[in-house]
């Protein structure tokens, strides 16, 4: 199967992420109305309808999308193999891609973060999210101190916020989820293709039911999903999938209506009783398995299962994310994640302070920026004049920083672990 609209899919889901953090940063003090279900405290607004909500606070939904696409994409290759029976390949593949993962994933973290304190210390410019310590040496103290138990991916203690990038809270998982992905492929490779399909299905359930793992289960959800569509192209699918051939279109459409539902899962807080108290939501609470604690990854987890699969069997839907501008955003998303927070906190707080989207934090941090150019809150609530007008500098600039972060940090950070690789192998016995 073609799979460029996993690239669509995942670049349109890190644009999402952006539209997310800035809808909530513009609106402080609104998260109850954007991030509730609609009608909750008889609060009726048209960004947290059903289905429309996941365009204004959908960062959630597309994190639980990005682990089902990666688990996805890192397990194609080993399956491929596996089902080629290249055992030997599937032994260089899972080491290579084992040593590499680290490097691709915390290389571009390192030198940005790097970056951004360098800069924040070397023109002194106000933040509202990142404190400046007192000098430089004490900058790079702390950016280090903080960084290394980041990257560790046993890390067990503390905030799993990164200080300097706390966006970038998915990338332990990111790791670990990886690992497993890994671990699973290899551990289950030598099994027949019915007890592969169940030990997934299981590990599933364990990570979802069981205990918390909702991150985990999304990675090996990807890596069923995967499996599912190789066995699809071999026309080798177990017997009850060819048995729902006719009813197709029907079950994929209702798979995608069902997830984009899911996908709007209230998140304000972990309160279920808040979820109970939100219209449409009642019946769907008791669900929740007791090992869950933030509910809204259950649904999420379910949406993103549900959305995934459905995208490349709706033709206009997979389509959309084959266009030149969802496969442009997916080439350049890690790089987008990584810079769309300190461009929301550096240029794009000044911007929004100076059209009138003011806190109290602001007239002693910035007052110089502070109603500058103050524009008209018309408009929806979510759809402002005054937001959407400063996007016309800030959504360019985010995706020019992005393009520079990939050529510069993101790009090389691939080719390197390529390259360190190679460096280390042993000399081929003949």
């Amino acid at each position: 199967m073609k799979t460029s609209w996993l690239d669509g899919l995942r670049g349109f889901a890190a644009f999402l992420v952006y539209w997310h953090h800035h809808t909530l940063w513009a609106h402080e003090g609104s998260e109850l109305i954007l991030e509730s279900g609609f009608g909750f405290n008889n609060q009726h607004y048209f960004a947290s309808f059903h289905f429309i909500r996941n365009f204004f606070t959908g960062g959630h939904f597309a994190v639980a999308i990005f682990f089902v696409i990666s688990g996805y994409v890192l397990s194609a290759k080993p399956l491929t193999l596996i089902y080629a029976g290249e055992w030997t390949k599937l032994n260089d593949n899972l080491a290579s891609a084992v040593f590499r993962r680290w490097l691709r994933l915390y290389i571009p973290i390192i030198c940005t973060t790097f970056v951004f304190v360098t800069l924040h210390h070397t023109f002194g410019f106000w933040t509202l999210s990142v404190k400046r310590e007192s000098n430089y040496r004490d900058g790079v103290w702390m950016w280090y101190a903080e960084l290394k138990n980041f990257t560790f991916l046993f890390n067990a203690g503390g905030e799993p916020w990164f200080t300097y990038n706390p966006h970038l809270w998915t990338i332990p998982h990111e790791l670990k989820g990886s690992i497993i992905v890994y671990t699973t492929v290899l551990a289950l490779s030598r099994c027949s293709k019915p007890a592969r399909l169940w030990c997934q299905t299981g590990l599933i359930f364990y990570f979802l039911y069981i205990v918390d793992g909702w991150p985990c289960a999304l990675f090996a959800m990807g890596q069923l999903l995967s499996e599912l569509d190789l066995l699809a192209e071999k026309k080798e699918l177990p017997r009850f999938f060819y048995s729902l051939e006719a009813y197709k279109d029907l079950i994929f459409y209702n798979l995608f209506f069902v997830g984009m539902y899911l996908g709007g899962v209230p998140s304000h807080n972990n309160e279920i009783k808040d979820l109970r108290a939100s219209p449409g939501w009642y019946a769907l609470s008791f669900l929740r398995p007791q090992a869950v604690f933030n509910y809204k990854a259950f649904y999420l987890f379910w949406a993103a299962a549900f959305v995934v699969p459905a995208v490349p069997r709706i033709h206009w839907l997979k389509s959309f994310f084959e266009t030149r501008f969802c496969q442009y955003l997916g080439r350049i998303s890690f790089a987008l994640y990584l810079v769309h927070g300190p461009v929301l906190w550096v240029l794009g707080d000044r911007l929004y302070v100076a059209v009138g989207w003011v806190r109290e934090a602001h007239k002693e941090g910035i007052p110089g920026w502070v109603d500058r150019m103050p524009l008209p809150k018309w408009g929806p609530f979510g759809l402002e004049v005054a937001f959407l007008l400063p996007h016309l500098v800030l959504l360019p600039f985010t995706l020019w920083m992005a393009e520079c972060v990939a050529k510069l940090f993101d790009d090389p950070a691939v080719r390197f672990g390529r390259w360190l690789y190679r460096r280390t192998l042993a000399p081929v016995v003949r």
